[in-house]
């Protein structure tokens, strides 16, 4: 919302300079996000005199123009079709950077057809000061050379822009700024009351009201011998200054009521009606054809104004172009009118029309302005239009008031600390408009019809506050708590802040993504069902809920390949979402490579693999208290890792902790990503809980003083026996002794029965305190043996 500093001095006594009424809305919750200053953007703009304009010996369309210019007089090669001797027009000085055509004149003089221009004659429009291009402008009035352009434009009062807050559609409107600001302490509000125009005949414009629930009450009168000429200068200047273009006295006193006193109005040209003006829902098949130009298709839900040629406007959102005014307007209609706010956003949301109209009734319109609005367009048009006016036609009734509201004066100190003396809260409340009745210490207040966001005592307190200002507002400290203050966070975030750790020492980048992926990408994954399906996507390709990182990752890593980046390391800690049940989100640790192989001078190094991620993964499990030998590896299930290149971690039969490996071919395919692709992702809500330990502190070093034993088996086993299950057999034959169990051959082959496979394991046998003797070393082979054979079959090879 944009207003000026003189026009709010119509509802608003103040002598307070620019910077404290800023700081006053400041206080108040209207928050500004600029002030322009006309006079300083056009402030290498000046006046000149035109004292000759001769034809150009070499163009036709050229004028050689002598100019008096704040410089002197200056030769200005000029092409406006209106440069003539004798004119006032507005000067470019050379170097000067022109808005409206977004260059800058050269800073010496340029040659056009072999004649010097020592600067520029401008229009309106190409400074931004105005919509006239047809010519250069030509000022009126006796302005002195050298005079500043915003000066003689009238564009000298500061504009102030703020944002409206939904709750406040008043503040459309300057009276109700002055109103909060007079409210806050700035001034003293003027209220300026409307008087009734009292009309000469009856309006022949009948009005009727078939859809009372979107049209509730609608005020019109007519208006005959009007000229609908330019409006005053004043109103002009004013609209201007907020970006609007004078159009003819009717348009523009309408669009000045809406930005004075936040009341939309429409003039129809009585000459164009037909029948009564009726306001109702439309009908199947109906058109506009709008006074934007476009044509809309009307829904059945929509409040149509209409004649007996059809719909002439859309209530509350826009007029038709069949009955619109034009400067051969001479009987006017004024349409004062309040529409239903909830409809007229669905119809604005359905049309896809913006208006002024629009923003302000889909926010709420005093319903009660209805009359005072018909009556200040009657005054202005009488005044600057003339004509003859009838007596103004009312039909239906506006919206109930509110209830009144019951305060609790002490309200204020219980919720804000504040202490208000009573004769001060009901200086503010009145001039903010509400009615009182003081009963005591409960007061009953009539809420002004204005105001749509007051239903109970705490809103009558956030007022007060909020013009009090919250910086006056006590300061007061919680009392500390006892025995100091201590972070507390679950052990899911604890699990997730140590795994970003791990990750990005290992040289991995943290993303975040969205939770949301397309429904096609979902199904590669194992999700895209409907329940997850989003109603209301931010994108329309979002319309998923992820049930895998991985996808997201994958597609991150591609977009950083096309822009040059090679081997792309990326992770997410983050929530993934098996079903819409409250139990059905898992937060996941979800690590990918897109490797490439690297160039060396000792020759290619080992490019990123399956088994690297199975490293990156044990080594995250390890930092997690996970000891990796208690999970058990098995070929993974979903069909979006490839089958031999991954695995997945289990915890017991039913219980799966991750996979790693390779992304499946035909996946990548699907998501348009280069590959190969490895990574893993880790279900965090699987992982047991370990137990807590005694005490944070680093236990000492245990150091072995005793060389280690080393003993090679090798066991054959069917080839359908994980390893990872004769790794796990191996370690039980002495857990206090056996350190480390390593693999380090898997043969198939001459030797080997088919079906079978023969896995060799080194076992790390670490004595303590005294050396192991013989018997004690092939007791815990025997055992290694024994264990091996009972939980798979195999036997020692050979």
């Amino acid at each position: 919302m944009k207003f000026t500093l003189s026009w709010l001095q119509d509802y608003l006594a103040t002598k307070a300079p620019l910077d404290d009424i800023l700081a006053t809305m400041l206080k108040a919750g209207l928050e500004v996000e600029y002030v322009e200053d006309p006079g300083e953007k056009l402030s290498e703009f000046t006046v000149a005199h035109v004292t000759a304009a001769e034809p150009h010996p070499d163009a036709d369309r050229l004028r050689v123009c002598t100019v008096e210019t704040k410089d002197g007089t200056k030769q200005i090669v000029c092409g406006a079709p209106n440069a003539r001797a004798g004119m006032t027009a507005i000067y470019a000085p050379l170097g000067t950077y022109i808005p409206g055509l977004d260059f800058a004149l050269d800073k010496k003089p340029r040659k056009i057809r072999g004649i010097e221009s020592h600067g520029m004659l401008c229009s309106t429009k190409e400074i931004e000061a105005g919509e006239d291009h047809d010519g250069i402008a030509d000022l009126k009035g006796d302005w002195k050379v050298g005079t500043p352009a915003a000066e003689a434009l009238g564009l000298t009062d500061k504009v102030i822009d703020f944002e409206v807050t939904p709750n406040r559609p008043d503040w459309l409107g300057v009276q109700g700024i002055a109103r909060d600001l007079a409210a806050a302490g700035a001034g003293r509000f003027l209220e300026n009351p409307i008087k009734k125009v009292e009309g000469s005949y009856d309006c022949p414009v009948d009005i009727q009201l078939e859809a009372p629930q979107a049209c509730p009450v609608f005020a019109g009168a007519l208006v005959r011998g009007v000229t609908n000429g330019p409006s005053p200068d004043w109103m002009q200047q004013r609209l201007k200054a907020l970006g609007i273009t004078p159009r003819s006295l009717l348009v523009d006193i309408t669009n000045y009521i809406s930005f004075d006193r936040a009341r939309p109005l429409h003039a129809y040209d009585a000459a164009k009606l037909k029948g009564a003006v009726v306001a109702r829902l439309g009908r199947e098949g109906e058109k506009l054809e709008a006074i934007d130009g476009k044509t809309y298709e009307i829904g059945t839900e929509m409040c149509v104004i209409a004649d007996d040629s059809g719909p002439i406007g859309l209530g509350g959102v826009m007029g038709g172009q069949s009955t619109a005014v034009s400067a051969e307007t001479i009987d006017v209609f004024i349409e004062s009118a309040w529409f239903d706010p909830l409809r007229t956003a669905r119809t604005g949301r359905d049309t896809g029309i913006i208006s002024d109209a629009r923003y302000r009734f889909e926010r709420g319109v005093d319903p009660q302005s209805c009359v005072d609005g018909l009556n200040f367009a009657l005054m202005l048009i009488k005044e600057y239009g003339g004509g003859d006016v009838s007596v103004s036609r009312i039909a239906g009734q506006p919206p109930a008031p509110h209830a009144k509201v019951l305060f609790d004066k002490r309200d204020v100190a219980r919720l804000t600390g504040l202490e208000i003396k009573p004769a001060d809260l009901k200086k503010m409340l009145k001039d903010l408009g509400f009615g009182l009745e003081d009963t005591g210490e409960a007061w009953y207040l009539t809420v002004p019809s204005w105001r749509f966001d007051i239903e109970q005592s705490a809103d009558i307190v956030e007022e007060v506050a909020r013009l009090t200002g919250y910086d006056k507002l006590p300061t007061q400290s919680l009392p500390p708590l006892e025995g100091g203050r201590t972070a507390v966070i679950t052990p899911t975030q604890a699990r997730i802040r140590a795994a970003r750790r791990v990750m990005a020492a290992r040289g991995y980048l943290e993303t975040v993504t969205w939770s949301f992926m397309p429904k096609e990408q979902a199904k590669l994954f194992g999700g895209g069902s409907d329940a997850l399906t989003l109603s209301n996507p931010v994108a329309s390709e979002l319309n998923q809920m992820r049930p895998s990182i991985l996808a997201n990752l994958a597609v991150a890593a591609q977009r950083g390949a096309d822009r040059g980046e090679r081997e792309m390391r990326l992770f997410e800690a983050g929530p993934v979402y098996l079903g819409d049940g409250p139990k059905d989100q898992r937060n996941v640790v979800a690590a990918l490579v897109r490797p490439v192989t690297a160039r060396h001078w000792s020759g290619a190094l080992a490019p990123y693999d399956a088994i690297a991620a199975k490293a990156d993964l044990f080594a995250l499990l390890a930092e997690l208290d996970q000891p990796p030998e208690r999970f058990q590896i098995e070929a993974p299930r979903q069909g979006h890792w490839h089958p031999g290149q991954s695995a997945c971690l289990k915890l017991g039969p039913k219980v799966t902790i991750a996979h790693f490996g390779a992304l499946h071919p035909r996946v990548l395919k699907e998501l348009d990503v280069d590959g190969p692709v490895y990574g893993f992702e880790l279900n965090l809500n699987a992982l047991p809980m370990m137990k807590a330990k005694a005490t944070k502190t680093r236990p000492v070093l245990k150091r072995a003083d005793l060389t280690p034993i080393r003993r090679d088996f090798a066991f054959v086993v069917d080839e359908s026996v994980p390893a990872g299950d004769i790794v796990r057999q191996a370690r039980a034959g002495d857990k206090k002794l056996i350190t480390a169990v390593d693999v380090f051959d898997v043969y198939q082959g001459k030797g080997i029965d088919p079906g079978k496979k023969s896995v060799a394991i080194e076992v790390t046998i670490q004595p303590e305190g005294e050396t192991l003797k013989d018997k004690e070393i092939d007791k815990i082979a025997e055992a290694i043996i024994a264990n091996v054979a009972k939980a798979t079959g195999g036997v020692l090879r050979g």
